[in-house]
């Protein structure tokens, strides 16, 4: 049985730290629980999920109804069509998002929610499916639905027992079982998942520096022979600039790369004369690279690490492919640069 979680005030700090570590205690006992009464139906739903030809839509009222707006993002992010639905709007207009073909996920752990029930024969009407995630399969909810996850009985974790709780988080962790379950069966990739998150440190994570690097004539470059100073009066103009040149040899291998603080340098110690010598005297041979289908993640810790702003792009045979300038990285946001 739960951990019984005493209803009296907390009278110091240590009795308030014991609380919420028996809060957690109950929660997680509850979601072994629920682990240990899970059977096939899980799988069926998935399967059900999988083969949808149209949408699923999650509805909950209450906080099971917050449950379900996050496993319905959950749904989304892992590649199904799913969206939530409020169930008292739905009789006020919204059940017209509701289509033959489509799968309503219905969370009710009492599974007698009235907003929700009066769902069921809606449902039915549209020609949609209905899978219930509740308590009981005898419920109202429960008998209604194609197919039934049943929960069991789950005591809150809340001292008067009322609080949705225990109940809340162990259809949270069953909904994320059920949406991973299916994302599983698409074989879901990281360039799948990548679609759907372009942005934040999942973005910087998985995007390839193939994304965001510069190629063409936006990456100076000049032939080793070439004097440092027809290098720089022929790549004058308008273009985007960069504070690199990357010197190629033959067969496009990258042999090196001056920077402008390298051509600072020449004038700080007075070597001036080295504007008329070729450019593969004065780069800098064997800069560090970062090589194509690595992330973006990958190509900023090089960067910040070796306290550079450019960074080369090689394939496998070391030909240069691109460059990754760090004033494009910008863009991507403080909060995606750190680490």
């Amino acid at each position: 049985m739960a951990t019984v979680i005493a209803a009296t005030p907390a009278a110091s700090p240590s009795e308030a730290l014991d609380f919420a570590r028996g809060v957690l205690r109950v929660e997680a006992e509850a979601i072994l629980r629920v682990c240990g009464r899970l059977d096939g139906s899980i799988a069926e739903a998935a399967g059900l999920i999988h083969r949808c030809p149209g949408s699923v839509v999650v509805t909950g009222m209450g906080k099971a109804g917050l449950v379900g707006q996050k496993v319905a993002a959950t749904l989304a992010s892992t590649g199904t069509h799913a969206f939530p639905l409020h169930p008292a709007d739905a009789f006020h207009g919204d059940l017209g998002r509701i289509r033959a073909g489509d799968l309503v996920l219905a969370l009710s752990q009492s599974g007698e929610t009235e907003e929700v029930t009066r769902l069921g024969p809606a449902v039915r009407r549209l020609g949609a499916g209905l899978i219930a995630l509740t308590g009981s399969p005898t419920s109202t909810l429960g008998r209604q639905a194609d197919l039934c996850i049943a929960l069991g009985p789950i005591a809150e974790a809340c001292p008067l027992g009322l609080a949705p709780s225990a109940s809340t988080t162990a259809m949270m962790a069953v909904g994320d079982a059920l949406a991973l379950l299916v994302s599983r069966m698409r074989g879901f990739r990281p360039e799948d998942f990548l679609r759907y998150h372009p942005g934040g440190s999942l973005g910087r994570t998985l995007t390839r520096v193939e994304e965001v690097m510069r190629t063409g004539d936006h990456v100076r470059t000049a032939d080793p022979a070439e004097s440092v100073r027809a290098v720089f009066v022929r790549l004058g103009g308008a273009r985007r600039r960069s504070g690199a040149v990357l010197v190629v040899g033959e067969g496009g291998t990258l042999a090196g790369i001056f920077t402008d603080s390298d051509l600072a340098r020449l004038f700080e110690r007075r070597r001036e004369a080295m504007l008329d010598r070729p450019i593969g005297e004065a780069m800098t041979t064997g800069p560090v690279v970062v090589h194509a289908g690595a992330s973006i993640a990958e190509a900023v810790d090089v960067l910040r690490s070796r306290k550079l702003s450019e960074l080369p792009v090689v394939d496998d045979h070391r030909r240069l492919v691109g460059l990754v300038d760090i004033t494009d990285l910008i863009g991507l946001g403080a909060d995606d640069l750190e680490s």
